[in-house]
């Protein structure tokens, strides 16, 4: 006699103990089932007694075996949130955090609604820049990539979340030379390779290694913006970039130092940890 299938809050528990057992995030379960269905929580919740398909059921633990092996549910399904919005992710990009979405908050909250030029430098997934033009339909926004294949993916997702962002592929700011702008945002690679061994060991085997190391003990990229932001920002414009949880005095340090008239402003997530800055020419 075949078993009854499983409701879908019994397949959740069991994905649950699963992940618990093999010490990964337990809610990379509940995420797995939400994201698959696009179901909120609450309707989550309305599923719980109903009956999971078998060919559904055997989906989702074969998803907990890859995330019990370490790989990011987000990569299993291709798909990340944030600000609301769903982004296709792929090994070519980072996986978009909420940390990130308190930086966007501050260049909203910063800049006026009105038409602006606005540079997303390193856009990966394009999260940063697709968010931004969603929110502020008046805004100009190009988002660059060193990475074509990052920019392929930030292209599709802008298609559908925001088709007037433009894209370009090049290093740093080269793409835009010849440009002012009123902003410009970046999530750079800041972490040190000597950081290695203490780094989340999904981010350190499926996350893109190019997004993620940086030289100067992860501040190389904030020493060349440092370097070239005159060139690219106009008379009044603002840099803001995330910056690693122990970089702010360092950051801050070598943005004075560079451009001593300028207003450099190290704020904190919502953790308490520094986590983002601010340079106002």
């Amino acid at each position: 006699m075949a078993k009854p299938p499983l409701t879908y809050f019994a397949a959740l528990r069991a994905a649950q103990q699963r992940l618990a057992a093999a010490q990964r995030d337990e809610s990379a379960a509940q995420f797995l089932l939400m994201e698959t269905h696009q179901w909120t929580f609450t309707q989550l919740v309305q599923h719980y007694r109903d009956p999971m398909p078998l060919t559904e059921s055997q989906v989702l633990t074969d998803q907990v075996t890859r995330v019990c092996q370490g790989e990011p549910a987000q990569y299993i399904l291709g798909s990340a949130p944030f600000y609301g919005r769903n982004f296709r992710v792929t090994s070519a990009t980072l996986i978009p955090r909420e940390e990130t979405e308190e930086l966007v908050e501050w260049v909203l909250a910063s800049l006026p609604a009105t038409e602006q030029s606005v540079v997303d430098v390193g856009t990966g997934s394009g999260a940063i820049a697709v968010t931004l033009q969603a929110e502020r339909p008046a805004w100009q926004v190009t988002a660059t990539d060193i990475s074509a294949a990052a920019v392929a993916v930030a292209r599709a997702n802008a298609q559908r979340l925001a088709p007037a962002v433009h894209f370009a592929v090049g290093d740093l700011l080269a793409p835009v030379t010849g440009h002012r702008v009123a902003a410009i945002v970046s999530n750079p690679p800041y972490i040190d390779r000597a950081e290695t061994a203490v780094m989340d060991e999904s981010v350190r085997r499926y996350e893109p290694e190019q997004a993620l190391f940086a030289a100067n003990h992860g501040l190389a990229f904030y020493q060349r913006f440092a370097a070239v932001l005159p060139d690219y920002l106009t008379p009044s414009g603002q840099f803001f970039a995330e910056i690693g949880y122990h970089q702010g005095p360092a950051v801050r340090a070598l943005f004075q130092a560079a451009l001593p008239q300028a207003t450099v402003t190290i704020r904190q997530d919502l953790s308490g940890h520094d986590r983002m800055v601010r340079v106002q020419l």
